[in-house]
């Protein structure tokens, strides 16, 4: 007997939607954000805090990304995640009317978003070194045959890429 499922999670990794997976990784994030915060709260300077984000949170936050079409309300969510903690671990709080690029370059990071675009384009090389009989090559390489449902079009992994057809 078989069961038709909506969501499936096969290690740690949603298979079926990826707004889910999205919601999954920015919750990881947060939380490893927060642990951040509470058990190293004056122990350690800012720069091993930072290295200790850059090496857990952001690790989390990007698991399974090479995948994800983001759309605009996205971007902003993991912008504002990473502006969070950035403003915590700077000790700054949005009544100080700091402005963004500044806390960029106090801390010296990265926009989040432009992380996860480069890591795409690196998945993209690598699946294009790949030899053809490779499921992930194949699945790129595919063009489906028939009609696409009424209305605009979603937004494709390709079009994100700004691969040509």
């Amino acid at each position: 007997m078989y069961i038709q499922v909506l969501d499936f999670k096969y290690w740690e990794y949603r298979t079926l939607e990826y707004k889910s997976d999205l919601e999954d990784n920015l919750q990881t994030y947060n939380k490893i954000n927060g642990a951040i915060r509470r058990h190293f709260v004056k122990q350690m300077n800012k720069e091993t805090k930072l290295r200790i984000h850059n090496i857990t949170a952001k690790a989390g936050l990007k698991f399974g990304s090479e995948a994800w079409v983001l759309k605009k309300r996205e971007e902003q969510r993991l912008e504002a995640a990473q502006k969070k903690f950035l403003r915590q671990l700077l000790g700054i709080t949005k009544l100080d009317k700091e402005k963004n690029q500044c806390i960029r370059g106090k801390t010296e990071a990265q926009n989040i978003v432009e992380e996860i675009k480069q890591y795409q384009e690196k998945w993209l090389k690598y699946v294009q070194r790949m030899d053809t009989n490779r499921k992930p090559k194949q699945a790129l390489q595919c063009q489906p045959k028939g009609r696409r449902n009424i209305g605009r079009p979603r937004k494709k992994w390709r079009d994100q890429l700004h691969l040509e057809d």
